[in-house]
């Protein structure tokens, strides 16, 4: 049999066969059992040449609705904001895009240095002391914070909001029972946490859970709730949207423990969901009890500055009982991608971006004309609204018009089937806004 496409002969076939002593391939697999062994030909279609194949995934490709060919308001946890082209350019050089885990710092400092200056960027955002290298993505960081807070305190209940992402609050509850942990939900209440509510719940937790804003669009009454939650001894976590950090406070600023998020927003594009990165920020106490890994900055036998792993806790390096992650990687090319974008951006730009948002959103709001969910409360650029019918009927119809109106909020919440959560970022224009308006007349 030819196969064109692998640098393996017969002739280097047979040489590796007679090397190990066997003379077939059949011989090869003997001690398989034959019930268990496949006889006959895969029912696969004909080869394809490279031209067709490439013609062939292409249309595959046509498949999938994208931000380029729909006009999407859906936002929920990922965000279509405006990726500028030096992040692809950079991240494409050699330094970046093949460097492998910078296990030998000697070798590596180019790349440790980009994480420092990563892990610089998220403490300035976030208020905190110290940044990890980045972890998988948003709801894996929240679930490696509530394990961190368990070492912390001691304590095995943690307390989750409602209006923190379901997605979020799923995989804490996956992780939980591995952890050791208790969850306890908090309902919202009209849209936002109550902080007498969750005063109460955070009695004997290792810490509390809240999303700023939350899923539902809404901005939650965060200095309170981190109040609640510290008056109990709970160290709060603050679920938080780097995009949002422009306009409001930072979580460090406001007394909460620990700072966690979905980097997506912020250099990342959409990707189909991911794969993306999830940013983890504490205070300078906690710094021997994060996950993953920090850079350092220090000096060599030259006074040379230089960048080295500092901490690394994960089981490959210390003891079981005292780890606190599993994971053996970071995402370093897209955390870096979110270095590169915020420094772009820096601080008048990031604030730009979010007053772009927090504007047209409003406009949506009016242009729209729909019914408020919340109507009350105060949001940034995601807000629900009623769309007098079931809201995937609504979806359904507007995609079939080429626009993506939102998230239907009926798929995590009752008593919200009509609700569509409509996101509104930079990238929209009043014209698009205007477009969705006619969309969801009809």
């Amino acid at each position: 049999m030819s196969l064109p496409y692998l640098s393996l002969t017969e002739r280097d076939r047979d040489e590796m066969l007679a090397a190990i002593g066997v003379s077939s391939v059949e011989e090869l697999f003997r001690d398989i059992p034959e019930a268990v062994r496949f006889r006959g030909d895969l029912d696969l279609e004909p080869p394809l040449s490279e031209q067709k194949i490439t013609a062939h995934l292409a249309e595959l490709a046509l498949r999938n609705a994208h931000t380029g060919v729909e006009l999407s308001f859906l936002g929920a946890g990922i965000y279509d904001h405006y990726v500028p082209a030096f992040v692809d350019a950079m991240l494409a050089r050699g330094e970046f895009l093949t460097a492998y885990t910078p296990y030998q710092p000697e070798m590596s400092q180019g790349v440790l240095q980009a994480i420092f200056e990563y892990q610089t960027a998220i403490c300035e955002l976030t208020g905190m002391d110290v940044s990890n290298a980045s972890g998988y993505d948003g709801p894996a960081v929240t679930a490696d914070a509530c394990y961190v807070a368990k070492h912390v305190t001691g304590r095995s209940k943690v307390v989750l909001c409602e209006a923190v992402s379901p997605q979020v609050r799923r995989v804490v509850k996956t992780y939980a029972p591995g952890f050791g942990l208790e969850v306890v939900e908090v309902p919202h209440r009209d849209g936002v946490t109550d902080p007498d509510e969750l005063r109460a719940a955070a009695a004997d937790a290792a810490c509390v859970v809240f999303q700023q804003p939350n899923f539902l669009g809404n901005l939650e009454p965060a200095p309170e709730l981190a109040a609640a939650a510290n008056e109990q001894e709970s160290l709060p976590v603050a679920y938080v949207d780097p995009m949002s950090l422009g306009l409001l406070e930072a979580p460090g600023r406001y007394g909460c423990a620990i700072a966690v998020g979905e980097g997506q927003p912020a250099g990342n594009y959409q990707s189909y969901g991911g794969p993306h990165y999830g940013f983890l920020a504490a205070r300078e106490d906690y710094v021997r009890r994060m996950p993953g890994r920090i850079v350092g900055e220090t000096t060599d036998l030259d006074g040379r500055r230089a960048f080295v792993l500092t901490l690394q806790m994960r089981e490959q390096h210390i003891r079981r009982e005292k780890a606190t992650h599993n994971i053996t990687t970071n995402q370093t090319l897209l955390a870096l991608a979110g270095l590169m974008y915020l420094s772009w951006l820096g601080p008048q730009g990031l604030r730009e971006v979010g007053e772009t948002c927090l504007a047209l959103a409003q406009y949506a709001k009016e242009r729209l004309g729909l019914p408020l969910v919340f109507p009350d409360e105060t949001t940034f650029k995601e807000f629900a609204v009623r769309v007098g019918r079931p809201a995937r009927e609504a979806v359904a119809a507007a995609r079939a018009e080429g626009v993506h109106p939102g998230y239907a909020l009926g798929r995590d919440y009752e008593g919200l089937d009509d609700a569509l959560l409509v996101c509104v970022t930079e990238k929209r224009t009043r014209e698009d806004i205007d477009r969705l308006a006619e969309v969801l007349r009809t």
